[in-house]
């Protein structure tokens, strides 16, 4: 096996998976992905069957580029042949008066600001369409219509295997253990090898630290760890998604989320942001009880039908700085090294991310709007930064994690 390679890609997870597809394409499959695990492992938080994907956000960081996301998928959908996007429309709602009240106000601007339309509903209404909620007259909704599920194992397993045809080496169970830079090429070590690629794209999740070891680069980053529960409902079909929405319920002081039947004969929904402070050493792969009782606490509450007895829980953990944003950028002193966090929010747009962290690597620059997600912003450097994470009103990204 060669051991020097154009470019050298760090983590095969969602972003980085998509990352080597990008980097095969560019480069003509001189490229080299290394995991750390087996690939389509179920340590990170890139497998499962579903991700939520939309174009409601809160701010016009992302939905700026949420049609680019969206295309990115067609366009594997049709080299592929493998459907990855599922539309069943996306429904927020939040009490009146709420901070989740005020969140929906955040997307309903950066919505408007970019051209996507979307539907303000009353609670009459909202019960009226979707008589599976059982909701009081203070609840509102924003429901855009082309929100919905992303494969997101079939789409990792789709980037992997293009990016093989065109040439791609992969790696696994091949854990990193540092990384060296020189002018003009970084070292990967490997406890069984030392790779030279031109460049290195660094895609290790809530690994990040670990992986950065060594750079004089510290991104600040708190984990925690989550849990998704898909419940075997009594009567599943008024949950198939030709009649239920993706929905997030943004509440007084808990955000919950939830998908309608998919990958399992369950519904699926989660709380986001639990609040479970971990580190890769404490997380556990058990999920835990109290949890699950939690978001069936809810559900029993607000959607009383899909409650059921739990079919199965699976863990993940979010990379989380302190604004909750992306890191996509490269490293100071490095232009040849890349680095991308995904702050628990980042599957949905995954194909763009490995284009963009393409481009970096090839061409040092990308014509996406990506400013504010820099390694040198205040988030990032000030020790004392505020985190935006507060669990009263955390949810502005819930997704979908496994």
């Amino acid at each position: 096996m060669k051991k020097r390679y154009a470019h050298i890609v760090l983590g095969v997870g969602g972003i980085g998976s998509a990352a080597a597809y990008w980097l095969g394409r560019q480069s003509g499959g001189d490229v080299l992905a290394v995991e750390q695990f087996g690939l389509g492992h179920d340590r990170g938080a890139s497998e499962d069957h579903s991700r939520i994907i939309r174009h409601s956000y809160h701010s016009t960081d992302y939905t700026t580029l949420t049609r680019d996301s969206y295309d990115h998928w067609r366009e594997l959908e049709k080299e592929t042949g493998l459907p990855l996007l599922h539309i069943t429309g996306g429904l927020h709602l939040a009490p009146a008066g709420s901070a989740g009240e005020a969140e929906l106000g955040s997307y309903a601007r950066a919505l408007a600001q970019q051209g996507h339309r979307y539907q303000v509903l009353d609670a009459g209404t909202l019960r009226e369409r979707w008589p599976q909620w059982r909701i009081g007259d203070d609840v509102l909704g924003l429901y855009q219509a082309e929100s919905g599920i992303l494969d997101i194992r079939r789409a990792n397993a789709a980037h992997v295997s293009r990016a093989l045809a065109l040439g791609v080496t992969f790696v696994e169970n091949s854990p990193v253990r540092k990384i060296v830079p020189h002018p003009g090429h970084v070292e990967v070590h490997t406890d069984d090898a030392v790779y030279e690629g031109g460049t290195l794209t660094v895609c290790a999740g809530s690994w990040t630290g670990t992986a950065l070891a060594g750079l004089d680069l510290d991104i600040p980053l708190t984990l925690t760890q989550e849990q998704v529960t898909y419940f075997a409902a009594p009567d599943l079909r008024p949950f198939a998604p030709d009649r239920f929405p993706i929905w997030i319920f943004h509440g007084h002081d808990r955000t919950f989320y939830g998908f309608p039947v998919y990958g399992e004969a369950a519904v699926k929904a989660a709380r986001d942001m639990s609040g479970r402070f971990v580190t890769q050493e404490t997380r556990s792969y058990e999920p835990n009880p109290e949890q699950t009782e939690e978001v069936a606490e809810f559900l029993a509450e607000y959607l009383p039908g899909a409650v059921g007895p739990e079919l199965l829980s699976k863990t993940c953990v979010y990379d989380l700085p302190a604004d909750r944003n992306f890191v996509l950028d490269t490293v100071p002193g490095h232009p040849n090294i890349s680095v991308f966090v995904g702050a628990g929010h980042a599957a949905k747009f995954a194909g763009l991310i490995g284009h963009i962290l393409a481009d970096l690597a090839t061409k040092g620059s990308t014509d996406w709007p990506i400013e504010a997600f820099t390694v040198d912003r205040p988030a990032i450097t000030d020790p004392d930064h505020p985190s935006d994470f507060r669990f009263a009103d955390a949810a502005r990204n819930p997704e979908g994690g496994s």
